[in-house]
């Protein structure tokens, strides 16, 4: 199965006390690739959003300012406006099913409990997404809405910006090339360290 990409989006929570939470992994990731925080980003479609071309095709980009819960709606916008089909969106989301260290490419499925996929799903009328998945484990604990909301350790944000993000970034170099995303053995569940 594969289609080209045309809307990457980073999900995550606005305000300073939510920059480095678990949850934000979408947008810590975002803001580490220089591609993608030296594009010119605009106000607009309820968050911030810019795009780019690769191989004659044009990719956008958004970041959510909406929340969590509610980020779909302002994927749905954008999406809309420029004729994107859920098939062509890559959401780039925390994972507590995978553990940290691990990413992983994967098409349609579950929600997983995830308040982002569950908005994405509501406004794009249907599961049928790309995402990419940055692993940030289960706690050993019941309370999952504090974990995910707690913010990684320096050690843990060092290990994601020198060795995570880069292999997240191999895992949507076809999208960044303007070629289609592939599901195979080796980029469904992937460990970077």
């Amino acid at each position: 199965m594969n289609h080209t990409i045309k809307l990457i989006a980073f999900l995550g929570n606005p305000g300073i006390q939510y920059r480095n939470n678990r949850h934000n992994a979408g947008w810590l990731f975002c803001d580490s690739c220089k591609l993608f925080s030296e594009l010119s980003w605009k106000r607009g479609f309820k968050g911030h959003w810019a795009s780019f071309e690769t191989s004659g095709i044009k990719v956008y980009c958004i970041k959510p300012e909406t929340y969590m819960n509610h980020s779909g709606e302002a994927i749905q916008e954008l999406a809309a406006y420029y004729q994107i089909t859920r098939e062509e969106v890559l959401v780039v989301h925390d994972e507590l099913e995978l553990p940290f260290g691990f990413i992983g490419i994967k098409f349609g499925g579950g929600l997983g409990g995830h308040n982002g996929l569950r908005s994405m799903n509501q406004h794009l009328h249907g599961p049928d997404f790309w995402r990419l998945r940055i692993g940030i484990g289960r706690p050993d604990h019941s309370d999952i809405a504090g974990y995910v909301l707690s913010n990684f350790n320096s050690e843990e944000l060092s290990t994601l910006n020198r060795a995570i993000f880069p292999k997240a970034l191999e895992l949507i170099a076809p999208v960044l090339a303007g070629t289609t995303i592939q599901i195979t053995k080796e980029n469904t569940k992937v460990k970077a360290v």
